[in-house]
């Protein structure tokens, strides 16, 4: 008697002998039925039953799979063959339009470029942990909608299709960030230091040098923006992707997938681009200057200010209107103090959701079609740059105010006015602690940094009331 407890080899040589039983089963069931000594005469192959029906399937086909061809082995396997991701990476070809309206031929080697770069900006957030929240998401949308045959990104029911029209390719998406930003800030450091305003405004030099750098990028051959074109990728010198998404939609639809990329990266990679800019244009002892604490802000003071900014705003920029009022809605819930639920909701669960829904979102937009092409790269390349320049005008700028300043400002906060809200503070406080261990400068340091996402959104305000009708 089999102990089952006691004899697993038993119970083991039992199940293989009735897997190999049924298998044996099924290859003689289609050897033996009409449809395959059908097919056997058609290839010249001779029956071993005179072409009788078996007798467990008289119509040698499942029913209502009359339609479906029968395969032999051969045909099977060259199918699977040819359904492998390496067959697609070396073989496949198809003809594809550009964000620009041209058409170009995107080979399964272009695709297998983008997984790797999909796997390099994985490799970034997770290991480097250069901002993982954002760029593990979107590291994975890369990955994802450049699978061979796995249609992710597919119209009208791929996921990330529906993920991209449903949220990043509207202002649903780039709205509710802004509720889930304003939830998260204080407004206190601004508020008690309203002179880092200024920074904030300074960085916006990167805005514009963006503007002017891609109208004259029109001389260079294969690149073609209109005025248009030109508003819409300006936001990505601000590092805003949530804004960048929204003027994008309105002004350049057709280079949101490429502007709204950009902007993303380059928020996440802060970090790494700020540092050495910052320490080129600050000596030693500008970056040892110690900042005096920030004066207490009245709870008053803190509820009125996202109102009147909300005022200000309706009546002088309503374009803005929708980005700076979801802003404030945020930050009031915040400061009123009566709603915890929703600004906690705001914070944490809807922030988490809506980020990684956008982050995939974004990462879908990275396909050959639409990257590696000379307007695209173009666009990487200038965001860049004009990245940069918004992280000098914030330092110049600051060193400049300190010439007129009896309590100087140091210089390195000045490189937070852009609007990657509060990863460029933290940059500033992370080089400030480098030099001096009791340098604290994060509070200081939010103050142009929140400046810097109210100044981009005034900026894509006027730019949207300027050519968006």
């Amino acid at each position: 008697m089999i102990v089952f407890k006691r004899d697993p080899v038993w119970v083991t040589k039992i199940c293989l002998v009735m897997l190999v039983g049924a298998m044996a089963f099924s290859v003689l069931l289609a050897v033996f039925s009409p449809g395959a000594q059908a097919q056997n005469k058609a290839e010249g192959v001779s029956s071993t039953n005179g072409g009788e029906a078996s007798y467990l399937n008289p119509e040698g086909k499942i029913p209502n799979s009359e339609n479906i061809p029968l395969i032999n082995i051969s045909t099977f396997a060259r199918q699977i063959a040819e359904t492998t991701g390496i067959y697609a990476f070396i073989t496949d070809a198809k003809e594809m339009l550009t964000p620009a309206g041209d058409t170009i031929w995107v080979f399964g080697w272009k695709e297998l470029i983008m997984v790797v770069v999909g796997f390099v900006i994985v490799w970034l957030g997770a290991a480097k942990k250069f901002e993982p929240l954002l760029l593990i998401p979107i590291g994975f949308g890369v990955i994802f909608v450049n699978i061979p045959f796995a249609g992710m990104g597919d119209a009208p029911h791929g996921m990330l299709n529906i993920i991209y029209e449903s949220g990043v390719g509207n202002e649903f998406f780039p709205l509710f960030i802004f509720m889930g930003i304003g939830a998260m800030t204080d407004f206190g450091p601004l508020i008690a230091n309203p002179k880092t305003a200024l920074l904030g405004a300074a960085s916006q030099f990167g805005v514009f040098g963006t503007l002017f750098g891609v109208t004259l990028m029109n001389y260079i051959p294969g690149v073609n923006f209109t005025l248009k074109d030109a508003c819409g990728i300006s936001i990505i010198g601000g590092a805003d992707g949530p804004t960048t998404i929204y003027i994008a939609a309105k002004l350049a639809p057709q280079l949101l997938a490429t502007v709204a990329v950009a902007a993303y990266s380059y928020m996440a990679l802060v970090p790494l681009i700020q540092p050495p800019i910052m320490k080129a244009l600050t000596t030693p002892s500008e970056r040892l200057i110690k900042m005096k604490q920030l004066r207490n802000v009245s709870k008053a003071e803190k509820i009125l200010f996202p109102m009147l900014v909300f005022v200000l705003t309706i009546l002088l920029l309503p374009s803005s209107a929708p980005l700076i009022g979801c802003l404030m809605f945020g930050n009031f819930i915040r400061e009123i103090g009566i709603v915890d639920r929703i600004s906690k909701t705001l914070q944490n669960e809807l922030m988490n959701i809506v980020s990684v829904l956008l982050s995939l979102g974004v990462g879908s937009q990275m396909t050959p079609d639409k990257f590696l092409n000379p307007s695209s790269l173009s666009i990487v390349a200038l965001g860049l740059v004009a990245f940069c320049v918004a992280t000098a005008a914030g330092v110049l700028v600051a060193k400049f105010m300190n010439l007129f300043l009896k309590e100087k400002i140091n210089p390195l906060i000045g490189s937070a006015g852009v609007s990657a809200v509060p990863m460029a503070a933290r940059v500033s406080n992370k080089v400030g602690l480098e030099y001096d261990p009791g340098n604290f400068l994060l509070m200081h340091a939010m103050g142009p940094n929140v400046a810097g996402v109210l100044g981009t959104a005034i900026a894509a305000g006027v730019m949207i009331a300027s050519y968006g009708g």
